[in-house]
């Protein structure tokens, strides 16, 4: 903790920090005002909503597919920092648009016809912007901090982002959506303005020419970054994981509003506990492992967060035996049996899960070249979409076929031994590798 508290106090680390904080903020203010909007207020039928929920995650996913071979080029042949700055400005732009949907959607004008597509057209657009963002975010990390403090500052980024997370869930469960509205386009514009104080970050490879065919580069950009077995074995494991993630994201809303009965302030409840769990995960395991960037922990905290899925499954098993006949507010789901075995479940899979992945991004930063940082995580990154649209198509097909969601957990729970297996592959070649530092450059 005391290198934690170090590095929020240093202008190589604090700038960055806010703007990611801003950008996680705003894209769950959006994101959350938008899906519980139309689960809520739209459709009126499970199979729709679950539908609805696969395609937003679908579309946000998409970008990341085509456009993280350019972003991770771009990220290590510019200055971050000029990067970072004109992306926070083409958010403000993406929040107008989204800003337009949600009030047509509030005032009931041309809901379906435009109101929709402008939403889902401004949660596209924001895939885009965290395609470009993403990579910047942790390939920075070692060339401002030194190689000891890596692990906290990504820990502190993770952490940061899911608290960031919980705040815009909070606020997009409670707040009247016009509210939320305004709010996405002046925190885009307070994440700007704070983007002006990152440091310069200039590149570290020697100038290259950029491969604008996004399909060539790709797969150029996957193949250079797996050659590496360690690098192989850690995107594999984290793009499983983020698989497992998309289909849970996917699953939620409807089984909160239809299994649980449970209202949007109660939705955004369990949200916020999810994220408060994934940042005590993210903090805990940099504890758990003193500052020793390692995934031997990986498989352990997989399988619990399988076991924590299972038992939120047997859980709402029990609650459709007795369930509700109308949404319940917070105070009536509290005093529901039961609810505080869902609450600590919902913990119990987040907090697992902060555990699992954090070391792993840790991982990819430490383990590769410093010249190479963004472009590794960009192919992680093309990976990692791959994997979550197939888990969102699973998903949305057996929605299409009438799976119920809350049978759909175990599919999620299933997932969870295959990533086990992939961490204990990833710890092992960790093992035979041995400790291979890359030196950090600090300013």
């Amino acid at each position: 903790m005391t290198t934690s508290t170090h590095l929020l106090r240093r202008r190589r680390f604090l700038p960055l920090f806010c703007t990611q904080l801003l950008n996680a903020f705003n894209d769950n203010l959006y994101k959350t005002a938008m899906v519980l909007f139309v689960v809520y207020s739209v459709y009126n039928d499970e199979s729709a909503e679950g539908l609805f929920s696969g395609v937003a995650s679908f579309l946000f996913i998409l970008p990341f597919f085509f456009l993280s071979a350019l972003s991770g080029q771009l990220a290590d042949m510019r200055d971050k920092a000029s990067i970072i700055r004109i992306i926070k400005a083409a958010e403000i732009g993406i929040m107008c648009v989204g800003c337009a949907g949600l009030v047509m959607a509030w005032k009931g004008i041309a809901v379906n016809e435009l109101a929709i597509p402008l939403l889902l057209a401004a949660l596209f657009a924001m895939g885009v912007h965290s395609t470009f963002f993403g990579p910047i975010k942790y390939a920075i990390l070692p060339q401002h901090l030194r190689r000891e403090e890596v692990l906290a500052g990504t820990g502190l980024v993770e952490a940061g982002t899911y608290i960031a997370i919980l705040s815009g869930t909070i606020l997009a469960g409670w707040i009247p959506v016009e509210w939320a509205a305004v709010g996405i386009i002046l925190t885009a514009v307070i994440g700007y303005l704070t983007s002006l104080q990152v440091p310069s970050a200039p590149p570290l490879a020697k100038e290259e020419k950029l491969d604008w065919h996004i399909v060539r580069a790709s797969i150029d950009l996957v193949r250079n970054c797996m050659h590496d077995r360690q690098i192989f074995w850690a995107i594999m494991a984290i793009s499983f994981f983020w698989a497992i993630g998309a289909v849970l994201i996917i699953q939620f809303p409807p089984l909160a509003k239809n299994t649980l009965m449970a209202s949007k302030e109660v939705a955004s409840l369990f949200l916020v506990i999810f994220s408060v769990g994934i940042a005590i995960g993210s903090v805990s395991i940099n504890a758990l492992l003193k500052g020793q960037v390692s995934a031997r922990h990986a498989p352990a905290s997989v399988i619990m967060m399988g076991l924590f899925v299972v038992a939120f499954y047997v859980v709402c098993r029990m609650w459709q035996a007795d369930q509700p006949t109308e949404l319940l507010t917070v105070g009536q789901f509290i005093a529901w049996p039961m609810a505080s075995v869902i609450l600590l479940c919902l913990l119990g899979i987040a907090i697992a899960g902060g555990m699992f992945v954090v070391p792993l991004y840790a991982f990819l930063t430490t383990r590769c070249a410093p010249d190479q940082a963004a472009r590794t995580i960009a192919a992680n990154n093309i990976v990692n979409s791959g994997a979550m649209v197939i888990g969102s198509l699973i998903a949305m097909a057996l929605s299409a076929i009438g799976v119920a969601m809350v049978e759909q957990l175990l599919l999620s729970a299933g997932m969870c031994l295959v990533s086990a297996w992939l961490g204990k592959r990833l710890h092992r070649v960790e093992l035979e590798a041995g400790p291979q530092p890359h030196p950090a450059v600090t300013q």
